[in-house]
């Protein structure tokens, strides 16, 4: 039999542990950053580095797996690697939006890298089989070939003003059969926070990077408070519900004022 005291002092222990577990979830939950640098990393067929410590280069040794990235973001390959064209489901929409028309691919053997013209982290996202993942428009690196690639106009005049040029967001989905892997261009640095079910983060618009494909997205707008004579000002953040990742970017960069000041500089 337990004595009453004992009892007590049990019941006590239990709830303080329970304390301490929320409490160390609660942590948990706080975005954390991603590493900078892989080194001899294989998933999907592929082996690849990611070196640099400002503006990132993304290296990928192909033998039979192909992969496929956007033209203007390749930086060198070996002379046996052989680059073709990517047909795009919607191109001319996309194009229409400023993006791109189409894609390229490269196939092996040999090596070849790729990096964006911006300070930043290179991002490697292993998917299962099945799996999906949607990314910002503009941050897309490159991807295992055997992945579907697609685009979603992303809807409503909130995030066409705080999100820059955050009229699409890509969507990759790989194959039922076999596994694929995407790499992202982060700008600044990246941090990455896995919701659980039905837990919610708020992310500024232009400051989301990427997210799982069971993760939902929408704008949610909220009213400043500026004391009794005070306007009606609000502000909008994307909001993020479980379950799943997603990722953040500490900075960013509108595409279309980027072209600009290169057409000025031409």
């Amino acid at each position: 039999m337990i004595a009453p005291g004992a009892r007590g002092a049990a019941a006590h222990a239990i709830l303080i542990e329970s304390r301490a577990l929320k409490t160390e979830r609660r942590r948990m939950d706080i975005p954390q950053e991603i590493p900078t640098s892989i080194t001899d990393e294989t998933w999907a067929g592929v082996t690849y580095h990611i070196r640099g410590s400002v503006v990132p280069e993304l290296q990928v040794e192909l033998s039979e797996a192909r992969i496929f990235f956007e033209h203007h973001t390749l930086l060198w390959k070996q002379v046996d690697v052989k680059i073709e064209l990517r047909k795009m489901k919607g191109a001319i929409k996309r194009k229409i939006a400023g993006g791109e028309f189409f894609v390229t691919k490269a196939v092996g053997p040999g090596r070849v890298a790729f990096s964006r013209d911006s300070p930043g982290q290179v991002i490697p996202i292993h998917l299962e089989p099945g799996g999906g993942l949607d990314v910002r428009e503009h941050q897309f690196l490159a991807a295992s070939d055997n992945i579907d690639f697609s685009f979603e106009r992303i809807k409503g005049i909130r995030n066409m003003l705080w999100g820059g040029s955050g009229f699409f967001m890509d969507k990759f989905r790989a194959d039922k059969r076999e596994p694929g892997i995407v790499w992202v261009h982060g700008h600044g640095n990246v941090f990455v926070v896995d919701l659980a079910d039905g837990e919610e983060i708020d992310v500024e618009p232009g400051a989301w990077l990427y997210k799982d494909l069971h993760v939902k997205m929408s704008p949610h707008t909220s009213g400043l408070a500026t004391g009794l004579f005070g306007g009606g000002d609000k502000f909008t953040m994307n909001r993020f519900k479980g379950p799943g990742r997603v990722a953040i970017q500490t900075m960013y960069i509108n595409p279309v004022e980027g072209d600009q000041s290169g057409n000025q500089d031409a």
